[in-house]
């Protein structure tokens, strides 16, 4: 059974997926969905359907004092679609501070250029969503 983790933005949604062991992470795409959460799950099915999926660990947007974001808020509204559509698998929140902040560095390092950024950094952060919900 595999880990699958989400880094749920308004444009974006980075989606990434651990190996049968649950022990290497890998990013596996970036839904472009325009803040229509009906294409998200759509894609998620198609996800669901091909992997076992056991948990899925969604990004929680905390300011840096830990308080909520009105991003948070958000994502938990989202959080709970998940919960009433997938209620045979574990869901969860990870604090997902500085997870963007570590992808953008990670792409200067890799020297990605510019006009790809948009389209990998969601995925990017998605993770490290999961490699730090792996090490807790």
């Amino acid at each position: 059974m595999r880990t699958l983790s989400i880094d749920y933005g308004d444009a974006r949604v980075g989606v990434a997926i651990t190996d049968e062991l649950n022990i290497t992470v890998q990013g596996l795409m970036t839904i472009h969905h325009n803040q229509n959460d009906k294409i998200v799950l759509a894609k998620l099915d198609e996800i669901l359907e091909r992997y076992e999926i056991s948990t899925i660990v969604i990004g929680m947007p905390l300011n840096m004092d830990g308080s909520k974001t009105e991003r948070a808020e958000i994502t938990e509204k989202f959080i709970h679609k998940l919960k009433c559509k997938y209620n045979k698998i574990k869901i969860e929140s990870i604090d997902e501070r500085l997870t963007t902040v570590q992808a953008h560095k990670t792409m200067r390092e890799l020297n990605i250029k510019a006009k790809n950024k948009k389209n990998i950094v969601d995925t990017i952060s998605a993770e490290y969503i999961l490699e730090a919900y792996l090490r807790r």
